[in-house]
């Protein structure tokens, strides 16, 4: 035998002393557990935990071996608060969280608003999402929205949270915080540019096209062939659709949806290659009761973090544990706390299920601050 093999012989006689004591500490840890859901105590205690990591330290030697230990240690404690988290789910201790399991949304008769004018694509994803039976109404910005979803002037409104090429839209992220709507739904559009104008409009006469920014951006190869076009930026592109119809001057023309092109009137004069970004935009179905349909399949959630090292990984290793698959991370800096952070999860998951349960409880025991968004 050489002396690596006897090395290695030693690691594996060593390895299987450390799962022994391991299994044995997990015990330890149920026998916590246990206590704390008679006692109602706190699973997450990190005073305790500091003061535990440096006690373990000083039983280390040097400096390596310490910082070893301190690593080891936090993830031994992490794992064991994770199956204590699993026993309060067993033991039918229920998340402080007040969300009706519905069969179906019901919208029947249903008010309904979206941001713009009828012929934007939030009117497109309104109706794709929603039966004729509803009473639609828009207004102007997303704020109104969501202060008719919360204030009861509204069932549920319809917005923007993401496009494929452009990102996140970080304002409703801003705004899903600020009031306490929840989503209940998504809907998905594909984003189909086209150029219109006053009907018997040339491409010559054109000398201002308006739209939203994001869609005048989708477009720039297009426009780069007509330098001779001022671009003014507008709200949305349905709005810049009815200001060409309203001021009646052929010299004006606006990019956006086909829908928009019909309802108010208008030639299409362009409506292929406008964009060589094919992309759609992820529309959020915001309502103010806290309600989830059975099959809903994708959880929204926010959680503040302290900028220290390891908390993100604390956190995202709750999904990691319990078999959950993120489908997206955003991250917004706290306005009134320097170098703290708030990050934006969605992940594959109904709250019905035992393991997203068991990844909530411990994301909200650990997190700074915590809201569920939605369950859709």
């Amino acid at each position: 035998m050489t002396d690596l093999e006897k090395y290695r012989l030693q690691i594996d006689e060593a390895d299987a002393k450390i799962v022994e004591l391991f299994e044995h500490r997990m015990k330890l840890a149920e026998s916590v557990a246990d206590y704390k859901i008679k006692s109602g105590k706190a699973v997450f205690d990190q005073q305790r935990e500091n003061q535990k990591i440096e006690k373990v330290k000083e039983l280390a030697h040097g400096e390596f071996n310490k910082r070893g230990v301190e690593e080891l240690f936090q993830q031994l404690m992490a794992v064991s608060r994770k199956r204590q988290y699993q026993l309060l789910t067993e033991n039918g201790i229920r998340l402080p969280v007040d969300y009706i399991r519905m069969d179906k949304l019901y919208f029947h008769n249903a008010k309904v608003v979206f941001q713009g004018v009828i012929g934007a694509y939030s009117f497109q994803a309104m109706q794709t999402f929603f039966d004729d039976t509803i009473e639609p109404t828009h207004v102007n910005t997303w704020k109104e929205a969501m202060e008719q979803v919360s204030n009861g002037e509204a069932d549920f409104a319809v917005l923007p949270i993401e496009n494929s090429t452009a990102g996140i839209v970080s304002d409703m992220y801003d705004l899903l915080l600020q009031y306490n709507n929840y989503i209940v739904g998504e809907q998905i559009i594909k984003i189909d540019h086209t150029l219109m104008a006053l009907p018997g409009t040339r491409p010559e006469d054109i000398s201002v096209v308006y739209s939203h920014p994001q869609a005048l951006a989708q477009c720039r190869d297009f426009l780069g062939t007509h330098p001779e076009w001022k671009q003014v930026e507008f709200l949305n592109t349905a709005m810049a659709a009815e200001k060409v119809a309203r001021d009646g001057r052929k010299n004006q023309a606006a990019i956006g949806s086909r829908s928009a092109a019909e309802y108010y009137g208008l030639d299409i004069l362009k409506d292929s290659d406008m964009s060589k970004e094919k992309n759609s935009t992820r529309f959020i179905i915001i309502s103010h009761n806290r309600a989830f349909v059975k099959d809903a399949q994708k959880i929204s959630i926010c959680f503040g973090l302290p900028h220290s090292c390891g908390s993100l990984y604390g956190m995202l290793s709750h999904f990691i544990y319990n078999g959950l698959n993120m489908f997206k991370i955003e991250s917004r800096p706290i306005p009134d706390k320097p170098f703290e952070y708030r990050f934006f999860i969605d992940f594959e998951g109904n709250l019905s299920e035992p393991a997203v349960k068991n990844a909530l409880r411990g994301i909200e025991a650990e997190a700074g601050e915590f809201k569920l968004l939605g369950n859709y």
